[in-house]
């Protein structure tokens, strides 16, 4: 199986349009004021007019109100919401548009109930656990954490590079893989660098684990 990748927090035109010639799924966004790969309604509409077909735009929010995730909703031509805050599943779905919910890697996690609450989603995003931050950190966390049987699809992410991501595969054999700070100079500035040797990297590790 191929392993699907996505690339968040994109904050130009030109770096989210390498990308997609990287032969990437997905282009996140972040609607965050709080990260510094935080994008406005215009930045994201540019990144997203310029993206070729088949390459899907994922909006990221954090505890947004209701309101201003329907703005940008109306105004940003997103394919996936993806939510990484408290969200309760009832949050989620209101907004009738494929979502992925992130989850923070505590210990003691219920996996069951959490399949059951979100069982609609397109997938569970998995990232390390921060008590300040909501993802973006760089931070691997212990992949023995995670179910082998899943009901959802899981897209994992935290502290993946490109030293580490053919190991993730392997070990975790997700259905996606989401890189942000990895592929980074500075938080919010993407690499081309970076970002062709992830690429690379995973799919020397789908045909490794074939």
């Amino acid at each position: 199986m191929r392993t699907r990748l996505k690339i968040c927090g994109f904050t130009d035109v030109e770096k989210a349009v390498y990308a997609a010639t990287l032969g990437i799924d997905a282009v996140g966004l972040v609607f965050y004021a709080q990260s510094p790969r935080n994008v406005s309604i215009q930045t994201a509409q540019k990144i997203a007019q310029a993206l070729p077909p088949l390459v899907s735009v994922v909006g990221l929010f954090v505890n947004e109100q209701e309101d201003v995730i329907r703005d940008v909703i109306d105004q940003v031509p997103l394919n996936y919401l993806q939510f990484h805050g408290d969200e309760s599943g009832a949050d989620c779905r209101i907004y009738n548009k494929p979502y992925i919910k992130s989850i923070s890697m505590k210990n003691g996690l219920d996996f069951d109930a959490l399949f059951e609450e979100y069982h609609d989603a397109s997938a569970l995003l998995l990232d390390a656990y921060h008590p300040n931050a909501k993802g973006g950190m760089g931070k691997v966390f212990d992949w023995d954490l995670i179910p082998k049987e899943r009901s959802l699809p899981i897209i994992l992410a935290g502290g993946l590079s490109a030293k580490n991501i053919k190991r993730a595969i392997k070990i975790v054999m997700p259905y996606a893989v989401d890189v942000s700070s990895g592929v980074e100079l500075e938080k919010g500035h993407k690499d081309i660098v970076k970002m062709t040797a992830f690429t690379q990297q995973v799919q020397e590790g789908d045909r490794e684990t074939l």
